[in-house]
């Protein structure tokens, strides 16, 4: 009995696999969109130079570190040494204090989220 369900099985699988494809329906090129007037898109707002960071680059024979500043205000530091795996220093509560970043994520335990400063008062 289960060679005669194993046997049917099997040729049924064949029988689907050999099976002559269904013939293909042309579809009718579709109609063009109607293009509707509308009014012009808002005018973009000045882009505020302030918000970029301001980026040092200093090198020596030990190192590269570039220095990342938003308003005068240092946050960040990568240094990329001439022998070994680039590290950062972040600057995550703005009170000096650098913490460690590993870059490829995988020494540092917990997560390091994208911060940024809506507004001051």
């Amino acid at each position: 009995m289960r060679r005669f369900i194993i046997k049917g099985t099997l040729c049924l699988f064949t029988s689907l696999a050999v099976a002559q494809p269904a013939l293909l329906e042309t579809v009718p090129d579709p109609t063009p969109p109607v293009l509707i007037p509308h009014a012009a898109p808002p005018a973009m707002a000045p882009q505020d130079h302030s918000l970029e960071p301001q980026v040092t680059i200093r090198a020596n024979e030990m190192a590269v570190v570039e220095e990342y500043r938003i308003n005068g205000r240092l946050y960040k530091i990568v240094v990329t040494p001439r022998v070994g795996p680039p590290y950062i220093l972040i600057d995550h509560s703005g009170d000096g204090s650098f913490a460690h970043i590993d870059p490829t994520g995988l020494g540092t335990p917990g997560l390091s989220v994208p911060m940024w400063v809506i507004g001051t008062f």
